[in-house]
């Protein structure tokens, strides 16, 4: 594909661009400013990286609209080169093909199962009593889909994906390998010092084009229901408590965990390993910064970060006070020296 070509697609998928070239190069595929050679398309997103956009040895790079970029390398300007790689990548790699089964005859479906058209069920698939599965939706082997449980189109489940019974999911949901949706929540009781399980009846909703990485779980809900909105994406071994509400579009990296009842807003982003903790509210568009621990409720489009979690410049106020505690503690010392010389110089004259 030529870079000029690439530009015109890019344009008909939303991303505005300009091209700065003096040749037009053949790009067969994408990496990154350190390892992209001749015929690579490569991109600047992170400043961190900008000394390497003037030593990489790609054939063209996106870029920003202002950022400067060395003579002789061709580049394509956009105001969204991370939106603008991410589609060239489609465009250039295309997506992952699924392997064509149909309904493998060593899958077990249920009489009472209904498989919409195209459906692409591996071998080992379970599919229980009363499910539904919309038009084209791909279950790889070793995948659990439990009684009463609906699928919408396009549904992607990865090996050993188990849907427990009753769950929703919406249309262009891709669960990876080994993720569970909809099991028992940590509902228990103490009864006489003893913990007595509290049946969970509600049960799991994931809404359309939510994508989740390898090992996620999403407890069903003790009543009503457990809800991961339209748009949102995890990474792997994210963790839902039950009863959570979590918004649309939000951005959970991996090792995170929502206790139960916790209601999340739209567009929020959470780092790695962040915490928190059961019956708390956060607002729209928060973003917690990596193992965080949230102790209490979050207003809306606020940063933070930390263990318990603090608004982000209090936070960095914080470390810079820490920082300083060595010299704090000698001149301490300095000072109980001195006032211990002054005592005793005072009992002298005594």
């Amino acid at each position: 594909m030529k870079l000029s070509e690439l530009s015109l697609l890019l344009e008909r998928n939303g991303f505005s661009n300009q091209v700065e070239a003096k040749e037009d190069p053949d790009l067969v595929g994408v990496n990154t400013l350190g390892n992209a050679g001749r015929g690579e398309l490569s991109f600047l997103t992170n400043p961190k990286y900008r000394e390497q956009l003037w030593e990489t040895r790609a054939s063209a790079a996106i870029v920003e609209l202002e950022e400067p970029a060395p003579d002789g390398l061709p580049v394509l300007r956009c105001d969204n080169p991370y939106g603008a790689v991410a589609a060239a990548i489609k465009l250039i790699h295309g997506t992952r093909i699924h392997p064509a089964w149909g309904r493998d005859p060593r899958a077990i479906v249920a009489e009472s199962a209904r498989i919409g058209e195209g459906a692409n069920i591996g071998p080992y698939v379970y599919i229980d009593e009363e499910v539904v599965i919309g038009h084209h939706a791909t279950l790889y082997p070793g995948c659990y889909i439990g009684r009463g449980a609906i699928l919408g189109d396009h549904v992607t489940c990865y090996p050993n994906v188990v849907i427990y019974d009753g769950s929703r999911l919406g249309s262009r949901v891709t669960l990876h390998a080994g993720t569970v949706v909809g099991e028992d929540g940590l509902g228990y009781a103490k009864v006489n010092d003893r913990w007595e399980k509290i049946p969970q009846a509600g049960w799991a909703v994931i809404e359309d084009d939510v994508e989740m990485g390898a090992n996620c779980c999403i407890d069903r809900a003790t009543l009503g229901q457990t809800v991961v909105g339209a748009g949102t994406k995890f990474s792997d071994a994210v963790v839902i408590g039950h009863g959570t509400q979590v918004g649309k579009h939000g951005m959970f990296v991996a090792q995170t965990g929502l206790a139960g009842s916790v209601t999340v807003g739209e567009n929020v982003t959470m780092g790695g390993q962040v915490g928190v903790a059961g019956h708390l509210s956060i607002g729209d568009n928060v973003v917690i910064g990596a193992k965080s621990g949230v102790w209490s409720d979050i207003p809306a489009d606020e940063r933070y970060f930390g263990s318990p979690a603090f608004k982000w410049k209090q936070f960095w106020k914080q470390v810079a006070a820490v920082q300083k505690l060595p010299e704090l503690i000698r001149k301490l010392h300095r000072l109980e020296a001195e006032v211990a010389a002054l005592r005793k110089e005072r009992r002298g004259d005594d």
